[in-house]
């Protein structure tokens, strides 16, 4: 039965869904659609092209991920307390499958990945540096540490995930600090 009309969030909400359980290259509008019981017409009627759903589920994934974690780290207090919470933030996100670091290139969406790295390295940086590390070496750190948290999603992908993810968030958090 297909519905008489579909929403633009409903179709981003979808899209969402899909690209958090299957990655984003499983995010195409046949599928979509008839898990929504909509038409392919609704898809267009909100949404140019395919690449134009895969920004908006890439912006989505920027403003959960990045923006919202940044926030809440924010409102930690001190440095210290703020990298606390990053750590504590990141560690309790659920790792997207086939991340999006992998799938950048072949979706055309690397410019958006590479924007976000920067922020998040910048932003770790930055409490590095209050907490008196050297700015080269505050960046160097930042980008071990991220690229911590980039391979671990990889491997939670493939089904290999640590027995204690708060225990390995503690020794990352002591390796970035020490």
């Amino acid at each position: 039965m297909v519905k008489a009309s579909t929403t633009r969030q409903a179709w981003l909400d979808a899209a969402y869904a899909t690209f958090q359980r299957d990655g984003l290259a499983a995010v195409r509008v046949e599928p979509l659609a008839r898990a929504l019981g909509a038409t392919k017409g609704s898809f267009y009627w909100h949404f140019t092209d395919r690449a134009e759903l895969v920004a908006a589920v890439v912006a989505r994934w920027e403003e959960e991920r990045t923006d919202a974690t940044i926030a809440l780290a924010q409102a930690g207090g001190d440095a210290r307390r703020r990298l606390e919470a990053l750590f504590t933030a990141v560690a309790h996100q659920r790792h997207d499958p086939a991340t999006l670091y992998v799938q950048a290139p072949a979706e055309g969406v690397d410019g958006a990945v590479a924007r976000v790295s920067r922020r998040r390295v910048d932003y770790l940086a930055d409490l590095l540096v209050e907490l008196g590390h050297a700015p080269d070496e505050a960046q160097r750190r930042s980008l071990v540490a991220l690229s911590t948290v980039v391979g671990l999603a990889q491997l939670a992908a493939v089904d290999v995930t640590p027995p204690d993810p708060e225990a390995l968030i503690a020794t990352a958090m002591r390796m970035v600090l020490a």
